[in-house]
């Protein structure tokens, strides 16, 4: 029987990043979840959609409603705007986590089809060597700050990242930056390209799997707080001055002070607003049995 455990969590100021809330779950709330969902199989999750929402009811139904509220308060809250939670250690099963993941995505919206991989998540690997046409793989270097899904027309509200497994791995925290904490946003939103509509196109890399061709500015208002769509990789200047300014966009957010640094144990996952923040990924010190593995959710707003 699935009983509710109340006062059983907690959103904290995250100990890196004065943006950032952490979500503590008491242990035995996760061990009755997890014991909840035992009989979930995920080969039904990923081709039953309505089986991914009875995830995020047994997760609210031990947790309560208040839960769920809560991580939309702090998503949709621009002084926020992010969390990370995890599972405590209670487990190492990825299956265990694709479900948990999944349960704190259907609670905030729906997750887009993730055209790498043909299901609504990805599990992608990064290896000391990796054949990739893409910097997502290619670990030694940074992975320069974006947002996601700029190339696809469906709406990229919000992005999950989830550290599934790792060995041999130092370095390679999250690098994220809030939009409010870049002091040329200013400078750049009130640019006249800032309205000009970028071609944004992955049809040139053939481990996106996608042909969309999407035109659309870099900035753009929501709630009347400037927001951006902004991937260096897929997007298509056709002039010396568009290439240039995105540049020197690309630039700014690399050097600015707001730029910080997140490392993830094992198990734990951040969830941020797609609208107004960036992201990306710090370098890994060289090591030939380095392999990490990550989830990747993102998806759109309900509710």
């Amino acid at each position: 029987m699935t009983i509710q455990i109340k006062g059983k969590f907690n959103a904290i100021p995250h100990p890196v990043h004065h943006r950032l809330k952490h979500i503590e779950i008491d242990d035995n709330a996760l061990t009755q979840f997890l014991e909840n969902i035992k009989h979930f199989n995920v080969e039904r999750i990923e081709y039953v959609p309505f089986m991914r929402f009875a995830l995020a009811v047994e997760l609210r139904k031990v947790l309560g409603e208040s839960f769920q509220e809560m991580l939309k308060e702090i998503l949709h809250d621009r002084e926020t705007g992010g969390f990370t939670i995890g599972v405590n250690n209670l487990t190492t099963n990825t299956d265990d986590y694709i479900k948990f993941s999944t349960a704190l995505t259907h609670l905030i919206g729906i997750p887009n089809h993730d055209a790498m991989s043909n299901k609504f998540y990805a599990i992608f690997t990064v290896k000391h060597t990796f054949e990739s046409d893409t910097y997502l793989r290619k670990a030694y270097r940074i992975l320069e700050l974006h947002t996601d899904g700029t190339f696809v027309e469906e709406n990229t509200d919000w992005v999950l990242m989830m550290k599934m497994s790792e060995k041999g791995a130092v370095g390679g925290e999250s690098r994220l930056l809030h939009l409010d904490d870049w002091d040329d946003l200013g400078k750049f939103s009130t640019h006249p390209l800032a309205a000009h509509k970028f071609k944004f196109s992955y049809a040139d890399r053939g481990s996106k799997n996608i042909k969309d061709e999407v035109h659309s500015p870099s900035f753009f208002y929501d709630q009347n707080k400037v927001c951006i769509k902004y991937n260096h990789q897929c997007t298509h200047p056709q002039t010396i001055s568009e290439a240039l300014y995105l540049k020197d966009i690309q630039d700014s957010m690399e050097n600015s002070s707001g730029t910080v640094s997140v490392g993830l144990p094992v198990g734990q996952l951040v969830i941020i607003n797609n609208k107004f923040w960036l992201h990306g990924r710090e370098p890994f010190v060289e090591n030939p049995n380095l392999e990490r593995r990550l989830m990747r959710q993102r998806g759109r707003f309900i509710g």
